[in-house]
C-alpha cells in the first residue's frame, strides 16, 4: 500500500517538474531574442581581435584603411595581370611558368596551384628567420583566386596583335601592381620575402634572385609551363616599371611626410627634424632599391 502511494506521487510530481524545466528553458530563450544585439560589446570585441591581430602582423598604425584598400587592390590586379600573361600564349614570368607546369601534371588551375606554392615557400621564411605580414598572407590566397578568376572569365585571344597587345598590358598592369601592394608596407609576397630574408644576411641579392629565377625557370619548362618571347619581355620591363612605380605609390609614414613638407617650407632654416630627415633619407632611398629588386 505504502509503495503504491510513493509511486503515484512520483508519477505525479515528474510531469510537474518536466513542465517546470521546460517552461523555464522557453523563458530564457525569449529573454535572449528579446535582448537587444550588444553592438558595444561586438565592436569592442572585433577592435581588440583586429588590434591583437595588427600588433601579430606588424600592421601599421597610420592611414589604415588606405593601406588596406591599396593592398588588396595591387594584389586582385597583380592577380588579372598574371592572368593576362598566360592566356596570350607568348610565355610569362619565371614563376607562372613554373605554375602552370605543375599545374598541368597535379590537375589543378594554375591559381590554387600558386596559392599552393606560396604557402610552401613560406616554410623557406622559417630557417632566415623572416617575420610575414599582413600583406604576405593576403598575397598567398588573392593572388591565385585573382587570377583564377581572370583566366575563367577574360576571352582568350587568338590574333597575333591581340595576343601581343594582351601580353603587354599585362606586363604593365603588373608593374603597377608591384607598386601598388608593396607600396602599401604590409609585408612583401612569399617569394619576395625569400630574397629579401637572403639580402639581409649579407647575400648578394642580384645573385639570390636570379638563381631562384634560373631555378623555377627551368623546373617549369621542365614541367612542360610555356616559355617564350613573353618571358623574355616580363624579364626586360618589370624592373623598370617597378622602379618607376614602387616610389609613386609607397604610403610614406605620416611623420616622414611632416618632415619632409617642413623641409619644403623652410629650405633655408634646417630644424632637428630636417636634419633628421636627411640623415635617414639614404637608409630609406636604399631599402627602397632592394625591394624594387625583388618584385
Amino acid at each position: 500500500m505504502t509503495s503504491t502511494a510513493s509511486a503515484e506521487r512520483a508519477s505525479s510530481t515528474a510531469p510537474v517538474a518536466g513542465d517546470q524545466a521546460e517552461r523555464a528553458m522557453l523563458g530564457r530563450y525569449e529573454d535572449r531574442i528579446a535582448d537587444p544585439l550588444p553592438l558595444g560589446a561586438v565592436a569592442r570585441a572585433a577592435l581588440a581581435w583586429f588590434s591583437a591581430l595588427s600588433s601579430a602582423l606588424s600592421i601599421p598604425r597610420d592611414r589604415r584603411a588606405r593601406r588596406m584598400v591599396q593592398l588588396q587592390l595591387g594584389l586582385i590586379l597583380y592577380g588579372v595581370s598574371d592572368g593576362m600573361i598566360l592566356m596570350s600564349g607568348l610565355g610569362a614570368n619565371p614563376w607562372d611558368v613554373f605554375h602552370q607546369g605543375l599545374a598541368r601534371h597535379i590537375g589543378l588551375p594554375v591559381g590554387t596551384t600558386v596559392i599552393l606554392v606560396g604557402a610552401v615557400v613560406m616554410l623557406a621564411w622559417i630557417p632566415i628567420r623572416q617575420k610575414p605580414g599582413f600583406g604576405t598572407l593576403s598575397n598567398v590566397v588573392v593572388v591565385g583566386l585573382a587570377m583564377d578568376g581572370a583566366m575563367a572569365w577574360l576571352p582568350t585571344p587568338h590574333a597575333w596583335w591581340l595576343r601581343w597587345g594582351e601580353m603587354l598590358a599585362g606586363i604593365v598592369l603588373n608593374g603597377v601592381a608591384t607598386g601598388s601592394y608593396i607600396g602599401a608596407g604590409m609585408g612583401p609576397g612569399p617569394r619576395d620575402g625569400v630574397m629579401t630574408g637572403y639580402a639581409a644576411r649579407g647575400h648578394s641579392i642580384r645573385v639570390v634572385r636570379t638563381s631562384m629565377e634560373l631555378t623555377v625557370l627551368a623546373a617549369g619548362w621542365l614541367l612542360g609551363g610555356t616559355v617564350g618571347i613573353g618571358t623574355a619581355a616580363y624579364a626586360l620591363l618589370i624592373g623598370p616599371l617597378a622602379h618607376r612605380f614602387i616610389p609613386l605609390l609607397a604610403i610614406r609614414p605620416e611623420k616622414d611626410a611632416a618632415e619632409q613638407d617642413m623641409g619644403q617650407r623652410n629650405p633655408a632654416e634646417p630644424n632637428a627634424a630636417g636634419q633628421a630627415a636627411r640623415v635617414e633619407k639614404p637608409r630609406r632611398v636604399a631599402s627602397g632599391q632592394l625591394v624594387s629588386e625583388n618584385c
